[in-house]
């Protein structure tokens, strides 16, 4: 059923709109502004910008946890690896001033808590966000084509990254502080892609991270396979002839999936309390375009009155991952295969009240499970690398 402010109060312990959190919780002050007073003015990358940089393990993050029933990544109970395929955290992987290292995987995945889950199932005992080493090769170069007060500029980075082994396989993690949505219209996330992946050279890319699911039947902590990824972009893109263009690579390998939803259960209790089952992993074919992760260049996330219209269009929605289909076509025969794993962070937004509370309601639910879901297709992101011959 859509999440609404009832759902909030069950599964995090507070009504968003009548008893907003306090504004130590937000990093955003104009999305505290929004929470606690109507008539404040708040635009869709305010609440971009909330969900990218909200750090669970800050004071905004304990704060957060003071004041809801959300739980912290202190809670996270290790994992069951099958024997051998534990990952294997690398030494230092050098200065960040240089390439990136060669691999067999590229892991991507985006935001602060995004990077703390899978950071912790991925490089145990090293944190995306204590620990990465900065990356800055060529910087100088791709954040002239950045605007001012995007998160890679006030960062002077274009992301963090560590490595690890899972199995046979080298795998460069990489969390990433260029973002389609925040870096401006020149979109220099593409020549980050582009340049990532010429260092690394990977047989297979993943994007990951937090989703907002399309349609009733998903749930928080389901995960989508996609090797599908589309454009919906009606805002700042919309004139670019990429605008409604979709992409797919080739099939996932699934044969570690179920391995996968056994290893869920060791942290599934941190999931909201009314799923009514385990968390599911959803694999999508390359043909499958209206099951495919959708890109969208606005605050877009399904409401049961379909607002945005993006049910039909794909089963989860988010702000990126298309370009990486889109670097991926212009690469041509060179380009290695990919995949989209994302993670339903919040599910279907009830449509009641404003848009603006609906915009408030799914954001309190990404701070709340939002690093819990991640932890899902993260675990999903290992089986998909074991399963690489």
């Amino acid at each position: 059923m859509p999440a609404d402010r009832k759902w909030v109060q069950k599964n995090l312990g507070f009504d968003p709109i009548a008893t907003p959190p306090p504004r130590e919780t937000f990093v955003v002050k104009r999305i505290a502004d929004a929470a606690h007073k109507k008539t404040a003015k708040v635009t869709p990358e305010d609440f971009q910008r909330e969900i990218i940089d909200f750090d669970s393990e800050s004071t905004e993050g304990r704060e957060f946890m003071a004041f809801s029933t959300a739980t912290g990544l202190s809670r996270f109970t290790d994992i069951p690896w099958p024997r051998g395929l534990a990952p294997q955290t690398g030494p230092s992987p050098g200065n960040g001033k240089g390439p990136l290292p060669r691999a067999d995987v590229l892991v991507v995945t985006w935001t602060v808590d995004e990077g703390h889950a899978t950071s912790r199932v991925l490089t145990p005992g090293k944190d995306s966000h204590n620990d990465y080493v900065p990356y800055t090769h060529n910087y100088a170069v791709i954040s002239k084509k950045m605007r001012n007060g995007c998160p890679a500029k006030e960062l002077k980075r274009l992301g963090s990254f560590w490595t690890t082994r899972i199995g046979k396989k080298k795998v460069v993690v990489f969390k990433s502080d260029s973002h389609m949505s925040q870096d401006g219209p020149q979109l220099p996330n593409i020549d980050v892609w582009r340049q990532i992946i010429a260092e690394v050279q990977p047989t297979l890319v993943i994007t990951t991270g937090t989703a907002g699911g399309i349609g009733k039947q998903v749930e928080v902590g389901d995960v989508i396979v996609s090797p599908i990824v589309r454009f919906d972009c009606l805002s700042k893109f919309k004139k670019q002839p990429f605008a409604q263009a979709h992409y797919s690579s080739k099939p996932a390998r699934t044969t570690k999936f179920a391995a996968a939803r056994t290893l869920f259960k060791a942290n599934a209790g941190q999931l909201p309390k009314t799923n009514a089952r385990a968390p599911k992993i959803f694999v999508v074919k390359p043909s499958q375009l209206s099951s495919s992760v959708v890109t969208t260049d606005f605050f877009g996330f399904d409401t049961s009155d379909n607002h945005f219209k993006l049910q039909g269009l794909g089963d989860v929605s988010e702000m990126g991952d298309a370009v990486l289909g889109l670097v991926a076509k212009d690469m041509r025969a060179k380009a290695p295969r990919w995949l989209a794993i994302r993670n339903v962070s919040d599910p279907q937004i009830k449509a009641e009240g404003t848009l603006k509370q609906q915009e408030q309601v799914a954001a309190q639910i990404y701070k709340g499970f939002g690093r819990w879901s991640t932890v899902c297709s993260a675990i999903t992101c290992w089986a998909s690398i074991v399963a690489e011959p």
